[in-house]
């Protein structure tokens, strides 16, 4: 995902610096330099535990990052954003490459939201709904197939869960 804000005292920041964040997003390509750490976590559904390995995206410039240009992801890789407490949250598309469900996480690890499938670089805001820890990005259409819904829990270290 490119160009996130974290919330809207953020987001106002961001768009006041709309013309600097369009240079800086020219700028960026796949061959970007941001690296992220890699870590495991699982899911826990009503009829089964699911496995992913995850980017972490932990600082503001990863967050912007994420997954832009990307041309693939495999299929139990992601990537969790983690902004360090609950809080409303927005996503957007724009020099995303593939489609993603995005699964908004509380702060006890409970999934509270999932927008699936979103598209393609795309512009129009994706906000949470709910007050969140954490993002997790996976593949679009990944949750559906795998069963994945609002209530059930997701288990990694930043919950204190795992």
């Amino acid at each position: 995902m490119a160009f996130r804000f974290s919330s809207r005292r953020l987001g106002r920041r961001f768009l006041l610096g709309a013309p600097l964040m369009l240079v800086a997003t020219a700028a960026c390509s796949q061959d970007s330099e941001i690296k992220y750490a890699r870590s495991s976590l699982r899911i826990v559904t009503h009829s089964r535990e699911i496995k992913f390995d995850v980017e972490m995206a932990l600082t503001e410039p990863q967050r912007e990052h994420g997954l832009m240009f990307r041309k693939a992801l495999g299929a139990y890789e992601g990537m969790l954003f983690d902004f360090y407490r609950e809080q409303q949250v927005s996503f957007w598309m724009k020099n995303t490459l593939i489609p993603l469900d995005m699964i908004f996480i509380a702060g006890d690890g409970t999934i509270r939201h999932i927008h699936a499938n979103a598209t393609p670089l795309s512009t129009d805001t994706i906000p949470s709904q709910y007050p969140v820890r954490a993002v997790l990005e996976i593949n679009g259409g990944t949750a559906g197939l795998l069963g994945i819904k609002p209530g059930d829990k997701v288990k990694h270290a930043i919950f204190g869960n795992a």
